[in-house]
């Protein structure tokens, strides 16, 4: 494996992981969270497939591609979910879909499966 491409895929999962989370407890703080439910669902599915992948594939794991492939999935989902509330003000959301978008392309990118 390409340590800088790896390690570019890494960064993206840990970041996104990240904003997952943030976008989860700033969703269960928002007024109507029983709306929001799918979207924090979904940050914590998220957040779990992005360090899984991270720590595979920092510990060199044959098996990384697969984790990629299933965080990129996961990750597509997420921002799909978070991009119905950022017409509702929901900046949190916001910077959540634009991690997991940029997260799914660096797994892609390192399986070699485009988008």
């Amino acid at each position: 494996m390409n340590q800088e491409r790896v390690q570019s895929c890494i960064d993206a999962c840990l970041a996104c992981a990240r904003e997952c989370d943030s976008c989860a407890t700033a969703c269960l703080n928002e007024e109507d969270i029983t709306m929001l439910a799918r979207c924090i669902e979904l940050d914590r599915e998220c957040a779990e497939a992005c360090y899984a992948t991270a720590r595979l594939m920092g510990m060199g794991g044959e098996h990384y591609a697969l984790f990629c492939h299933a965080c990129a999935e996961i990750c597509e989902a997420c921002a799909e979910e978070c991009e119905k509330h950022v017409e509702h003000g929901m900046d949190h959301c916001k910077a959540c879909a634009e991690a997991c978008r940029k997260c799914a392309d660096e797994c892609r990118a390192m399986v070699g499966v485009n988008a």
